[in-house]
Parts: C-alpha cells; structure tokens; sequence
C-alpha cells in the first residue's frame, strides 16, 4: 500500500513541523480539510472497514488541530478493523509497521 509508506515518511518529519508556528501551520490545515471534504462523498459510509477509519481521520484532524493525529487514528483503526474481522490477508505488512510507529506516537505524545 504506496499510501502506508507515504504516512510512515512522514512520521519521520513531524518533528520538524514542531519547529513551525500554529498561525502558520492553520492555512495547511483548512487546504487539508477541504481536500478531504472533496473527498468523503466518494467513501462509502455503509461498509464500516472503510468508514469508521475515514470518520476518525475526518473528526479529529480539527479537534487537535494535527493531520498527523487524524490520519494516525485511521491507520490504526483501519488495521485493527481488519484484523479484528479475521481478513489479515488484506493488511500489509508495511501497514502494521506504520501503525505501530503511530501507536508509539500517541503512547509518547498522547491524542490531544
């Protein structure tokens, strides 16, 4: 999954963002957000595999004012999701690998 390696990249640069005012970091947080709103007619809401992760990615990149947090509870509950549901096929192994760099993340940092 190119998107899985995407987000472990870019794990590696949230400490630099650190370094990055909020003031300046809000703009990039509208343009993510309505890129994402552009995009959430096109999931589909009935199958829950794919919409509880897209709903948590969703909720809570503006609740923590932190794409890094929104898209991290995605990842995560996506994998757990498909796991949970038997289908560990389905996960790649590049995918567990980025949601246990998120899972240590949050364990150091917390969600909000």
């Amino acid at each position: 999954m190119v998107t899985g390696a995407l987000l472990g990249m870019t794990m590696l640069f949230t400490p630099l963002a650190e370094v990055v005012p909020a003031a300046a970091a809000a703009p990039a947080l509208v343009l993510v957000g309505a890129l994402m709103m552009t995009q959430s007619r096109k999931v589909p809401w009935d199958d829950l595999e794919l919409a509880v992760p897209a709903f948590l990615t969703i909720a809570l990149m503006p609740f923590t004012y932190s794409i890094t947090n929104g898209v991290g509870a995605g990842v995560i509950s996506y994998t757990l999701i498909k796991a949970a549901r038997g289908k560990w096929d389905e996960i790649p192994w590049l995918l567990w690998v980025v949601s246990l760099i998120f899972l240590v993340y949050f364990a150091i940092d917390g969600l909000f």
